[in-house]
């Protein structure tokens, strides 16, 4: 699994132009899934993204996690930041998992954030999106089960 982890000050997703998910302070997740993915690979980053100390303490370091700052998540269902762009001009999507796959791990992934007592609020697995965010920081990092 691959996601990418937006510090967000507030985000909000839209399909059809109605709200689906809004969030405060927290993080905006762009998740994506590949075929090798397992359980383990959602539980793996839940934990890492839970813990990641990307939030400041009163000394201005970035010392405090999600949980010690009581932020939400915005999670976003993305299977295109498994596109390959090496060949051509128009990115291959075969290391995407299928959607059936697909959806049960995001589900479950979400679930276990929510299982540490973290809101998460999401968008439409599979649905055009619009995501409004107002980056902090910006900070903005890559994390991949496999990596």
């Amino acid at each position: 699994m691959k996601v990418v982890v937006q510090r967000s000050k507030a985000a909000r997703v839209t399909v059809d132009g109605e709200v689906t998910g809004q969030i405060s302070k927290g993080f905006v997740l762009l998740v994506g899934v590949t075929h090798e993915d397992m359980q383990e690979d959602a539980a793996y980053l839940a934990d890492k993204i839970a813990n990641l100390r990307v939030f400041e303490d009163v000394a201005g370091k970035m010392n405090l996690s999600l949980m010690d700052v009581g932020g939400e998540i915005l999670s976003v269902s993305q299977f295109t930041l498994y596109g390959d762009c090496r060949k051509g001009r128009r990115p291959s999507f075969i290391d995407a998992a299928r959607p059936e796959q697909a959806i049960q791990l995001y589900d479950a992934f979400n679930r276990m954030l929510r299982e540490k007592g973290i809101l998460v609020e999401t968008g439409v697995f599979g649905a055009m999106m619009d995501v409004q965010l107002t980056n902090d920081g910006p900070v903005t990092l890559i994390l991949d089960s496999k990596a």
